[in-house]
């Protein structure tokens, strides 16, 4: 879902001018030229003018619109702690804002996209590899977007997300498992693989981590848990490529986006 800046809000204030280019210009026109900026790319000018329109004129729907904007502007920067600082200041400073669903969805798609990116550029990273902070942010703030907000219009785009999250931080602990099976820490694989299992039970990655519990139990000889856990694994997969193929079945889930 591609997103764009919101709608001007409308109104304007006064105070104070600074002896610069913009001296005398009016709140329009200070946001007019902002979203020429931003139109033509530039993002840092229009942060600039944002923050002069804010200063200038702090109580009006200009100023609120332009924290908005700020946001919008540091996360096309690719500058996301800027931009997930200015989405938290207008949560907190206008929680019953019309448009304050938009600073959560915003908030939340900038650590989904923090670093190349957890929705794109897939085929080209292993995203298990990663570190999986910004996945679980973003989840909370989606998470905290739909059950605040569950009639938005972001609420679908923002759930989608959370599933695809859900898979993906599944699959990181899933890898973790497979680095210590392949290492011979048994035990370590088994716990890893099971906590995978119990936190995220709907994941495609779960199907994995049942062949690892069940590959580890088997390397340390006890053979009633490797049983159990292939047991385990037949009832739920039983058409699984693990069975022939091992760990040489096609590429993983998270590089089929």
């Amino acid at each position: 879902m591609t997103i764009a800046p919101l709608p001007l809000l409308s109104g304007c204030g006064s105070t104070s001018e600074q002896a610069d280019e913009t001296s005398g210009w009016s709140a329009q026109k200070l946001y007019n030229e902002a979203r020429e900026a931003m139109n033509e790319g530039a993002w840092d000018r229009a942060i600039k003018l944002l923050e002069k329109l804010e200063s200038r004129y702090p109580y009006g729907r200009y100023a609120q619109q332009a924290q908005l904007e700020v946001a919008y502007a540091n996360f096309k920067l690719s500058e996301p702690v800027a931009a997930i600082a200015a989405c938290d200041r207008f949560i907190r400073l206008h929680p019953n804002h019309p448009n304050v669903d938009y600073a959560y969805y915003l908030k939340g798609l900038v650590n989904f996209n923090e670093d190349l990116g957890l929705f794109g550029y897939v085929s080209q990273q292993d995203l298990t590899e990663r570190d999986p902070k910004a996945a679980r942010e973003a989840f909370d703030a989606f998470k905290e977007l739909v059950n605040k907000f569950p009639g938005s219009k972001y609420a679908s785009d923002a759930t989608a997300r959370m599933k695809y999250l859900v898979n993906a931080l599944a699959a990181h602990e899933v890898h973790v498992a497979r680095y210590y099976l392949k290492r011979g820490a048994y035990l370590a694989a088994v716990n890893r693989a099971q906590d995978a299992i119990k936190t995220y039970p709907d994941a495609p990655a779960i199907e994995e981590a049942m062949y690892i519990t069940v590959l580890a139990y088997e390397a340390i000889g006890m053979k009633d848990l490797r049983d159990d856990a292939e047991r385990v694994m037949r009832r739920n997969f039983p058409k699984s490529e693990f069975y022939a193929l091992g760990f040489d079945r096609p590429s993983p889930w998270w590089k089929l986006w």
